[in-house]
């Protein structure tokens, strides 16, 4: 087991000055649904102060808030889920999963979630993916694509590999599928075909709903612009000095929406 250094956070890529608005990262976000509406907003809300532009894809009712929401989320277009494909090409990176439905039937469409995860990763497997929530919960590990990532719980990855979630299993789940995967809890454990790292910190305030989905949209921008272990690695250790720095001031009393807002000033302090 490998230390992690957060000196690697100054790897992390930075805007060039003299760059351009859509050349430090594209994000599509696939998620959401009647009944998790709030999940893919906190994955958004995290993601757009990061990268320049996110593609956002929900049901009809959560288009509808961020449409309303323009106010915050000026770098980024809604789009219906039958226009996914179109934006999966230019964008650097996919997020799909955050607050998707389990069952059959309660998307837009004819798709369920796991018809219309292991389509999208089946057909469009070079992509750089970050897989989480709804979508770990419905599919068969065979077809995750090579250098995803995956943001599991322990139950998540306890059903996912029909194995207890360790970070010896992380290690050799990562290298039979060549993925990386980030196993949440007290402690992260982020593993890859090669390493894995301990990431300990945060505290039991980050057990609130919606932390997870905040600590998906904040690695899925990463990776815009990162390599996958980096990104898996930075997303966890920033996402629970954010929830550090929260006690400092409140105590356990935050929430998700906190937690997004504080991410920002602390990546300000670790990065730049």
């Amino acid at each position: 087991m490998n230390e992690f250094n957060p000196k690697i956070l100054k790897k992390l890529y930075r805007p060039p000055s003299d760059s351009h608005k859509g050349q430090n990262g594209k994000l599509l976000l696939i998620g959401g649904s009647k009944l998790f509406h709030a999940a893919s907003l906190w994955s958004l809300k995290v993601a757009s102060r990061i990268v320049d532009m996110v593609f956002y894809s929900s049901v009809p009712e959560n288009n509808e808030i961020v449409q309303k929401a323009k106010e915050e989320f000026r770098d980024g277009i809604v789009i219906p889920r039958n226009k996914i494909e179109d934006y999966i090409n230019e964008a650097d990176c996919i997020l799909i999963g955050p607050g998707l439905p389990r069952k059959e039937g309660e998307l837009e469409g004819d798709n369920d979630t796991k018809t219309l995860t292991e389509n999208l990763l089946k057909k469009f497997k070079n992509k750089r993916w970050v897989i989480d929530g709804g979508s770990l919960q419905v599919i068969d590990p065979e077809i995750l694509p090579k250098n995803s990532i995956i943001t599991p719980h322990q139950g998540e990855f306890r059903k996912l590999f029909e194995v207890e979630a360790n970070p010896e299993n992380g290690f050799q789940m990562a290298k039979r599928y060549n993925i990386i995967i980030l196993t949440k809890g007290p402690k992260d454990y982020i593993s890859s075909s090669n390493e894995y790292v301990e990431i300990p910190g945060g505290n039991a305030g980050m057990t609130k709903g919606g932390t997870g989905d905040v600590l998906a949209g904040l690695v899925s921008a990463l990776y815009c612009k990162n390599d996958a272990f980096l990104s898996a690695c930075a997303g966890s250790y920033i996402n629970k000095k954010a929830g550090e720095s929260l006690a400092k001031r409140v105590g356990l009393y935050f929430n998700a929406s906190d937690l997004a807002d504080e991410i920002p000033k602390v990546m300000k302090e670790l990065i730049f």
